[in-house]
């Protein structure tokens, strides 16, 4: 059926706009100009006004002295603007001074702006004395044409009504060429391809016509549809069941319901593209069930399907920090680990893996304990692509069940190493306070303004029974990770602030300690509390105790920083922000926070003299805290000639091996007595 072009949609659209578009442009334009022929009256007006108003003093004068010349000055002056046509200045009652008129400008549309305007206007201010008689002497007259006014009145209002017109042609226009791209267009095709289908019969659930569009595209469309609705009705349901069962059966195990090996690469392709953009890592584990031939022998392969639901189900439990569990087939199972930073990350998820598969299974009757292997390989250091990625981790895990069984192991064996020392020193950390293999040592501090030691840091030693000492570096973090941080770091102060009372009562009234806080200590809700409580206790007099804080713990989220640190100051200690330079250095946060101290990192201290960009940074650290009156210390210093740069600079204090290595707190009053006195004498280590 062919449609009449005179029944379009799109030329019925179009009647109808240009009309409407029309009408509303023209009453729109011929509003605007009403709007400024008034608007043109108020001009002349105001025109009028200011011209009388400028030539008002100089017309007084005149009439008041009878200066005829004067005020034929005052007219000529006026007859400048070109819409004055007629001036007279004098007494009304007397021969007018001076008087002046020119005839109506010639204009070809004067008698259009004669109706509009009219044809000229008149106006008059009375020339009066000073005050306080204000006598009267004459009048000042003038004659406006409105013409010179009007034809740019007329001009204007030609240009709106042309534009407005224009713009409705416009409008209309555009509004048919979208109409007929967008719908009439599209409509007329779909009308071709629907009349090539034979539909078997109508459907039992029809369209319902639109009144008044049954004649064009819309009903037409309509018509067609409900041939096609019964068919479509009757299969298209059967049809994506019988696609989406397909799809299922094709991409997951049948006895798990887990994706299966075809759609874990899928997955894993783009879980690996997203992560190269991200610059994160991946981790692919592939767990193996140790013995579960002897499993199904022992039972039924019916008993051994249910253990394999039964693990899938276990392994389902970990799905938050999965971005993929797969089986690969048989007793093997995958697992993708996405958005990690350290392989610590991976070997924690393995281990959680061994410890939940270990629990027992009920298989009926029978209680059944299964054991597993886990091989671990990572994106990008392992591999670039998804194959590659999984069949290392297969291979890992193969070659670690060859060697031994119920463990994880990473691809790379010095990898492996170490995260196997790191789970190793995470499981003793916990028990390390209760054994009391925890020490301290003092580390002194000294001012250059008072040439004398000031105090001690307080820092934290692990002597482990095997290992012996372990880097701070390293149990520090595993401790914030593993929850115990919050128990060290109170036993920490508590040390501290009892040592630091024993050495006050030894003589040592001035001596200040200083105590390092982890972030996750920094965030807890009853610190202040407890440190108020100990001050108390110990009883330490305030500004004692130093807390040192890190820049980067402070950053991690700056207003709750700033109200824990603001609580600790009202408990009456010192706030020093230590390593700073090493993390996000800003003058705007570090003046929004209660701080006391700036702590000069010590990689920028040991090489001051060396490397220029380092020197700039303790010159700018320095001038920074002197700006905001910090005190300054810098940490590392081991030679006379840093400590002479540091001084000339203006630091303040100084920490490191050049004053003493960190001593037991037996060996720190003898220390003190030592230096103290060495102190004492002329230019003795603070060389300027």
């Amino acid at each position: 059926m062919k449609l009449e072009r005179r029944n379009s949609l799109s030329v019925k659209l179009f009647q109808q706009v240009l009309l409407w578009a029309l009408i509303v442009g023209i009453l729109l334009s011929s509003a605007q100009i009403a709007y400024d022929l008034r608007l043109e009256r108020r001009i002349i007006d105001k025109a009028a006004e200011q011209i009388l108003a400028m030539s008002r003093d100089p017309a007084t004068q005149a009439v008041y002295s009878f200066d005829r010349a004067m005020a034929s000055q005052v007219a000529e002056g006026l007859f400048e603007h070109k819409a004055v046509r007629f001036v007279s200045i004098g007494n009304p009652r007397e021969a007018a001074l001076a008087i002046r008129e020119k005839p109506l400008a010639v204009l070809p549309y004067r008698a259009l702006t004669d109706r509009l305007l009219g044809t000229d206007r008149q106006y008059s201010i009375e020339l009066r004395g000073r005050e306080p008689t204000r006598e009267y002497y004459g009048e000042l007259r003038l004659t406006l044409d409105t013409a010179p006014y009007g034809q740019d009145l007329l001009e204007r209002s030609l240009i709106v009504l042309v534009s407005g017109i224009l713009r409705a042609l416009a409008m209309a226009l555009v509004l048919y060429l979208l109409y007929h791209i967008l719908l009439t267009r599209p409509l007329s095709q779909i009308l071709i391809n629907i009349a090539q289908i034979n539909p078997d019969k109508p459907g039992r659930m029809l369209i319902p016509a639109l009144r008044g569009h049954e004649k064009n595209e819309l009903g037409l469309w309509i018509e067609k549809a409900n041939e096609l609705l019964e068919s479509i009705e009757r299969n298209s349901n059967q049809r994506r069941e019988a696609e989406a069962n397909l799809l299922h059966m094709t991409n997951h195990d049948n006895l798990t319901g887990l994706p299966n090996r075809s759609m874990l690469q899928d997955q894993l392709t783009r879980m690996l593209a997203d992560a190269g953009r991200q610059q994160k890592g991946v981790a692919v584990l592939c767990c193996g069930l140790d013995d579960f031939k002897e499993i199904n022998e022992q039972f039924t392969y019916q008993s051994g399907d249910t253990l394999l639901v039964a693990v899938a189900d276990r392994l389902r439990a970990n799905s938050s920090r999965l971005g993929s569990l797969a089986r690969l087939g048989g007793d093997q199972f995958a697992l993708v680990q996405t958005g990690i930073s350290e392989p610590y990350e991976a070997a924690e998820l393995a281990q959680t893996i061994l410890d939940d598969l270990n629990r027992p299974f009920v298989l009926g009757n029978n209680v059944v304990r299964l054991r597993a292997t886990i091989g671990i390989s990572l994106f990008p250091d392992d591999g670039a692509d998804a194959e590659t990625v999984l069949q290392k981790a297969e291979q890992t895990m193969m070659l670690a069940k060859a060697r031994s069984r119920n463990r994880y192991q990473f691809y790379i064996a010095s990898l492996d190493a170490e995260m196997r020392v790191r789970r190793e020193l995470d499981k003793d950390l916990r028990g390390a306070l209760e054994r009391r293999e925890f020490h301290l040592v003092y580390q002194p501090q000294v001012s250059f303004d008072e040439h004398r030691a000031v105090g001690v840091e307080a820092l934290l030693r692990w002597q482990h029974p095997d290992r012996g000492l372990v880097p701070p570096d390293l149990f520090i973090p595993l401790a914030e990770q593993n929850g115990s941080i919050n128990a060290i770091g109170e036993w920490v102060l508590e040390q501290a602030c009892k040592q630091l009372h024993e050495w006050h009562l030894a003589g040592f009234p001035d001596l200040r300690m200083a105590v390092n806080l982890s972030t996750v200590q920094l965030h807890h809700a009853e610190l202040a509390g407890k440190v108020a409580a100990l001050m108390q206790r110990y009883a330490l007099p305030p500004l004692s105790l130093e807390l040192e804080v890190t820049e980067t713990g402070l950053m991690d989220d700056i207003a709750a920083a700033a109200g824990h640190l603001n609580n600790l100051k009202k408990a009456g200690v010192l706030i020093a922000i230590d390593d700073f330079g090493t993390g996000y250095s800003s003058l705007s946060y570090l003046r929004g926070l209660p701080l006391d101290k700036i702590k000069i990192d010590r990689s920028f201290v040991q090489d001051v003299l060396l490397d220029e960009d380092d020197a700039t940074i303790v010159r700018a650290i320095i001038q920074l805290g002197r700006s905001l009156n910090m005190q300054v210390i810098a940490e590392g210093v081991e030679t006379l000639e840093q400590q002479v740069y540091i001084v000339n600079q203006g630091c303040n204090e100084g920490q490191g091996y050049y004053y003493s290595r960190p001593l037991p707190a037996s060996a720190v009053p003898d220390w003190l007595h030592r230096y103290n006195a060495r102190a004492l004498m002329p230019k003795a280590h603070f060389l300027i």
